[in-house]
């Protein structure tokens, strides 16, 4: 058994409701069971993945729990939202998203750069 966290955001009433009565409501939205077993976890998540065609386009649900075998030691559902692509790499989990306008694509280039640079001069850290 493991400290398990479900987070969810913009869920109908029904959602909150059912995880509200198998976890503490810790915060808007944020729920915890300290030793939740992986069996209740999976029920749980079958409750979150029938209801799931309910979910609004800006809603949804992260649960996540400890699990030594899984990337950064953390087992991770997700449903809905986030808008994030999780990957695995090298035994650590990563989120990745599309660079918008918001982002200058010159600027992050030139800090790579920078980086590199550094390292060859056989420094290492911040460029």
């Amino acid at each position: 058994m493991s400290m398990t966290v479900a987070v969810t955001r913009n869920m109908p009433g029904r959602f909150n409701g059912f995880l509200s009565s198998c976890m503490l409501e810790i915060g808007p939205g944020v729920y915890v069971a300290p030793f939740l077993s992986k069996g209740v976890r999976d029920r749980i998540w079958d409750v979150m993945l029938a209801w799931s065609e309910m979910i609004p386009d800006e809603g949804g649900i992260a649960l996540v729990w400890r699990e030594q075998d899984a990337p950064s030691g953390l087992g991770m559902r997700v449903l809905g939202w986030p808008k994030k692509e999780f990957l695995e790499l090298d035994g650590l989990w990563l989120t990745a998203g599309n660079l918008t306008s918001a982002h200058d694509i010159k600027e992050l280039e030139k800090l790579v750069r920078t980086c590199y640079d550094s390292e060859e001069d056989g420094l290492s850290g911040t460029p």
